[in-house]
């Protein structure tokens, strides 16, 4: 639900009225600690930034935060924020804004990783021992090969239970997998572009991954034939579907933040999002080493 549109120009009327907004959600009553270490014991310098006093390390008010990405200001964070809110594409983001595509595309995939870091199932996703194929490092997200020496395509199981959905990710599933039970167990499958998705499986509504290069891919033809998900009259699936449909490019390592965007866009689709995007964007990029 987007922002009263007179309110959030009175928010990013100048930016010192954007910082103490920003401000707000970094720093519960206005109580500074040290990002490294958490200690309140600290102390102001000429600079303006704050040096802690037990472990000596400089901050200033973003240090070691989400927002601290990009080098935007104040003002062109909300700005984002709030054209991400009304589901802008990176590309639209930089014409409405001014801004370099990838200055743009960074801002936006930086509010994506923020929104995966507060997933209820963030360090299965993103911790050392995930099989996603990407790694946290600093604020910066990676690729890097999975426990078995190879980058995997991950599955997703949805639950869809009207009020609320989870997107789960499914260990030990891949794209070979999926296609092992349509061919040995006649498990209904639909593909739409680089996205595939099954009928229900278990606990799950639907699996679902992206296909990438797999060399499922080759097996694997674009299909109409709906699954019992297509004939769900409301809920997740007819508020995600053709989302998914408008995501070209995005590899499987990736595909995951687009999954939990979505979850996170249909969990708070009767709140306004400006204000839970700020918490997001705001908060400690987290360590799940």
């Amino acid at each position: 639900m987007p922002m009263d549109r007179d309110q959030f120009e009175a928010l990013v009327a100048d930016e010192a009225s954007a910082e103490r907004y920003l401000l707000r959600h970094c720093w519960e009553n206005h109580q500074r600690f040290c990002p490294r270490c958490k200690s309140r014991k600290n102390y102001r310098l000429k600079s303006g930034r704050r040096r802690c006093a037990r472990c000596r390390y400089t901050f200033q008010d973003f240090s070691g935060r989400w927002i601290n990405n990009c080098n935007l200001s104040c003002r062109d964070w909300l700005r984002v924020m709030n054209l991400f809110a009304a589901e802008a594409t990176a590309r639209q983001v930089s014409l409405e804004l001014g801004l370099s595509y990838n200055t743009a595309y960074k801002a936006v995939n930086t509010l994506r990783f923020a929104i995966m870091a507060h997933a209820l199932d963030a360090k299965q996703l993103l911790g050392e021992q995930s099989c996603l194929g990407l790694t946290l490092s600093g604020r910066m997200l990676k690729d890097r090969p999975g426990p078995c020496g190879k980058v995997e395509t991950p599955v997703f199981g949805i639950m869809d239970r009207r009020e609320w959905v989870f997107v789960d990710l499914v260990p030990g599933f891949d794209a070979e997998t999926i296609l092992h039970f349509q061919l040995n167990f006649q498990l209904g499958l639909v593909r739409q572009g680089n996205v595939i998705y099954t009928d229900r499986y278990q606990r799950y509504d639907t699996l679902i991954c992206c296909l990438g290069g797999s060399p499922a891919a080759d097996y694997v033809r674009s299909s109409r034939r709906g699954v019992s998900i297509d004939t769900a009259p409301e809920g997740f699936w007819s508020y995600a579907g053709q989302r998914l449909l408008k995501y070209h490019g995005v590899t499987p390592q990736r595909f995951p933040l687009y999954l939990k965007e979505l979850e996170f866009r249909y969990n708070s689709r009767t709140r306004e999002l400006l204000p839970l995007l700020a918490a997001c964007v705001c908060d400690l990029v987290p360590d799940f080493s």
